[in-house]
């Protein structure tokens, strides 16, 4: 009968620790973008618009 190659609360394998690492780093840019703040407005004047609507007579 073949024995286990690790206890059961042994080290974790490098996949397991990889996942922990990449939703560790996952959940600090949400925090990160979420801390960032909305853009500071400028105080230029709204341009102009291109086009105008005509109402259709008829």
């Amino acid at each position: 009968m073949p024995e286990r190659t690790s206890a059961p609360y042994g080290r974790p394998s490098l996949r397991y620790v990889r996942a922990v690492a990449a939703a560790v780093l996952a959940a600090a840019a949400l925090i990160a973008a979420a801390n960032a703040g909305p853009a500071k407005a400028t105080d230029t004047a709204p341009a102009s618009p291109t086009a105008q609507h005509q109402p259709q007579r008829g």
